[in-house]
């Protein structure tokens, strides 16, 4: 369990100011911007007076002002680009990282796992539930397709509330919904009450609106430069995992039974385990989650702490990563990759059963090989980004490779050999998921200091989009004409999505931010000799618990 001395680190929700707020009288300007007292509106930080630079650009209490000897100052967002100077922000404020941030990303990681699993539950054991509740393969399908439906309306007014009440806030809400809709789920054991099954379905789903966008936020309030990818990789790595434990776990506590009294009785076993562990995680959340460090742990987040976040410019916002045409170009290939997903991860049963009659805990093993292995890709990706900062070729080689895998696995799910779909599957699953955290760290490169929130939110909206029309589609095709079909159909668009991601420049804005500062090691125990250190180097280490 998580240790009473995490408390006292956060007894203040947002950062502590390091110094007094110091500004030169004698401070000149360009003619581009001039400095003037004003109150910022900060989403966090209600209140605060500050000093704007720029129209646009607010900058908190707990950052100096200073003239620079080398350069003029400068506006650090507009909405042609982005510009970094380092009199923002002080060259000796104190940047850390916390222990605290593994329990956080944990934490979210479980709660978004239970989710996931809620989200598979019904698709992994399609033909099962069709036989209970006496409805159309179409009903079950939507029973996953809500998630993605209830997602798009939704996007923007959570992705408000993210940046008016934070990260705890959201985190609470969002895990509360899912303990929610896991206990309605209970309401619907006879064959007649499907409508309840479907309401506490669209319940969770919403409370997946809360979770898909907090990843890259998570990873980049929380973690230093050289660990934001890989802790990106571990808040999605949940959501992968419960979906792989969605396609094993349902077919075991689920077996295809006629008696409709028997299937009830297994049915609420599953219900209630999930239940259970859904109120579990939601009381965690509740002890653990804190709204980020008493420090910025990077160069990056602290100037992204200057940058006060208005109503007015969250509206504007959304609008210049809308101009931002790299941006653009990954929401439109992002959205194709994970809307396959999507799509593959609904209809995997009915594609097995098709070719293999009788086999639903292989099909759900089949599902767990795709995951399991999207998982490795995922880890490995987010480490190799950290190591190598390669997003833009990293990014499109697992695109190709996703589109390899797709079409070896379209045309080997015919041979009726269950070990070679094994392996095929595995192949794809490897690339195919472990694009998916990719995605959301190149999308903060490409939008910084653009709310991480946003940009990953309008990423999921693609994939839901994509995900609705490829399933109700694939789903189609397969009734008509087969699988086989039914799979060229995505592989044509992941074609698509390899050739639109060709076209995507390397402009990682972020790791300029980061790159302004001399280069600093993250440690685990604070070092600090007084006297020694004559220079303004950022000392980063580990908070004290």
């Amino acid at each position: 369990m998580v240790n009473e001395s995490l408390n006292q680190e956060e007894s203040n929700d947002r950062p502590a100011p390091e110094s007094e707020f110091q500004m030169d009288t004698s401070y000149s300007t360009q003619p581009s911007g001039s400095i003037q007292p004003s109150v910022s509106g900060h989403p966090s930080v209600s209140g605060h007076p500050s000093v704007s630079i720029h129209p646009s650009v607010s900058i908190d209490p707990s950052v100096s002002v200073r003239p620079s000897s080398s350069a003029p100052p400068s506006t650090l967002a507009q909405p042609s680009g982005l510009t970094h100077h380092s009199s923002l922000v002080r060259e000796d404020s104190v940047i850390k990282v916390s222990k605290r941030r593994w329990v956080v990303v944990l934490v979210f990681s479980c709660y978004s796992l239970c989710n996931a699993f809620q989200w598979i539950q019904y698709g992994s054991i399609n033909n099962i539930f069709m036989n209970f509740y006496g409805v159309s393969a179409f009903a079950i399908d939507w029973l996953s397709m809500c998630y993605m439906l209830t997602y798009i309306p939704l996007l923007l007014p959570v992705a408000w509330m993210l940046e008016k009440f934070g990260l705890r806030t959201i985190a609470i809400t969002g895990s509360a919904l899912n303990c929610l809709g896991a206990w309605v789920k209970l309401g619907s054991l006879e064959p007649h009450l499907f409508p309840v099954t479907m309401v506490g379905q669209v319940i969770c789903s919403v409370a997946q609106v809360f979770i898909l966008g907090m990843p890259s936020r998570i990873a980049s309030v929380w973690f230093g430069a050289d660990e934001v990818s890989t802790a990106c990789s571990v808040a999605v790595f949940g959501n992968q995992l419960g979906i792989a434990i969605g396609f094993l776990v349902p077919p075991v506590l689920v077996p295809n039974i006629k008696d409709p009294e028997k299937l009830a009785y297994h049915i609420s076993i599953m219900f209630y385990i999930i239940g259970g562990v859904a109120t579990f995680l939601f009381i965690l959340v509740i002890i653990v989650f804190k709204e980020k460090p008493k420090h910025p742990p990077s160069r990056a987040q602290s100037l992204s702490y200057a940058l006060a976040t208005t109503d007015a410019s969250y509206l504007s916002s959304i609008v210049r990563l809308f101009k931002n045409l790299n941006f653009v170009l990954l929401v439109i290939t992002y959205g194709l990759n994970a809307g396959a997903f999507y799509a593959l991860s609904t209809l995997l049963n009915r594609m097995v059963i098709l070719h293999f009659p009788g086999e639903e805990v292989n099909a759900g093993r089949i599902g767990l090989t795709i995951v399991i292995a999207g998982m490795f890709g995922a880890m490995i990706s987010g480490i190799w980004l950290d190591k190598s900062k390669t997003y833009k070729e990293t990014t499109l080689v697992v695109y190709i490779m996703t589109l390899v895998g797709m079409v070896v696995y379209t045309f080997t799910l015919n041979l009726n050999h269950l070990w070679v779909v094994f392996i095929t599957a595995g192949t794809l699953g490897f690339f195919m998921t472990g694009y998916l955290p990719l995605g959301f760290e190149f999308a903060v490169e490409l939008t910084y200091p653009e709310s991480e929130g946003v940009s990953s939110g309008l990423l999921n909206v693609s994939a839901q989009v994509f995900g609705i029309v490829f399933t109700i589609s694939q789903g189609q095709i397969i009734d008509n004409h087969g699988t086989m079909f039914g799979n060229i159909f995505l592989c044509v668009f992941l074609a698509l999505g390899s050739a639109l991601t060709a076209f995507i420049k390397s402009d990682l804005r972020r790791q300029r931010a980061n790159k302004d500062a001399p280069e600093t090691k993250v440690q685990e125990e604070e070092e600090e000799e007084e006297g020694s250190n004559t220079s303004k180097v950022p000392v980063v280490s580990e908070a004290h618990l």
